[in-house]
């Protein structure tokens, strides 16, 4: 499963908004000082940028660090153009851009390296600890972070991937799918119920948990901006990742649920966390 793909990740932005939670995402923008210097691990597209900005960002710093040189480039060429079309007053530099004294910038590597090589007031690892493992994730991420720095860890799978409507096979094909995200041993399906006891079990303090799970739902056979290939994204992760020989209804469960999509009737739901960590070091 490879998520790394501009179009999976721009089209499911719209459902991210959505489900972020505002009373941790509040919590977060309270905590920050008035110039933070922030880093993200794994920025894929660079959608953080505009959602800090939009939250008032107008001093301070952003580095976005993202494996793929592609999703690199793309955030770096579109997130100014972006900004500008939301109304900021938005420059763009070689790397990324500024809004007022809020710089922001994207580089090709690995992140939980590179961060480690300045301390941050914030690091931001959205939909990340889901994919790496978790115990050597958290202890970068923490000494990444300037002493009382925040770990802000939105959007963190955690077990339940349902589609409606019902079909026999939805608890044999989850459970599958679920399986094959464990059997990688960096990946971990139940990512935001761990992660809150690994937080818990640090010296730093859990400042804030709230559910912030995704729903796509169609409104008469309609879906929102390019929902409906999200959820066709979805599908075509649970066909790599669950054989026939495992499920044997899984093919007529794919079958039906493509067809309940090409319908605009085919909704989902996935579960996750936002978790808000403060380090002390």
């Amino acid at each position: 499963m490879n998520h790394a793909h501009v179009r999976y990740l721009e089209s499911k932005r719209s459902v991210d908004e959505r489900s972020r939670s505002r009373r941790v995402g509040a919590e977060l923008l309270d905590a920050l000082p008035d110039a933070p210097t922030i880093g993200e691990a794994g920025s894929g597209a660079g959608a953080a940028v505009p959602w800090l900005v939009d939250a008032g960002l107008r001093a301070g710093s952003y580095h976005g660090v993202e494996l793929s040189p592609t999703l690199v480039a793309h955030a770096r060429r579109t997130r100014p153009a972006e900004l500008r079309y939301r109304g900021h007053d938005a420059v763009d530099t070689d790397t990324g851009g500024a809004v007022g004294e809020f710089r922001f910038a994207f580089e090709a590597g690995d992140a939980l390296d590179r961060l480690q090589a300045r301390s941050h007031d914030l690091v931001v690892a959205q939909q990340f600890m889901d994919l790496v493992d978790m115990e050597s994730a958290i202890d970068a991420l923490t000494a990444a972070t300037a002493p009382g720095g925040l770990v802000y860890c939105p959007l963190t799978f955690d077990g339940v991937t349902l589609f409606q409507p019902d079909h026999p096979a939805d608890e044999a094909v989850r459970q599958a799918y679920h399986d094959a995200i464990d059997a990688d041993p960096d990946r971990d399906a139940r990512a935001g119920r761990h992660l809150i006891e690994a937080f818990r079990a640090r010296p730093g303090s859990l400042l804030a948990v709230d559910g912030a799970d995704a729903v796509v739902h169609p409104r008469d056979g309609r879906y929102p901006g390019d929902e409906r290939y999200f959820l066709g994204c979805l599908l075509g992760f649970v066909e790599e990742s669950v054989p026939s020989s495992s499920v044997p209804a899984v093919e007529d469960w794919l079958a039906t649920r493509r067809e309940q999509l090409a319908a605009g009737r085919l909704s989902y739901v996935g579960h996750r966390y936002d978790l808000l960590y403060r380090a002390h070091r």
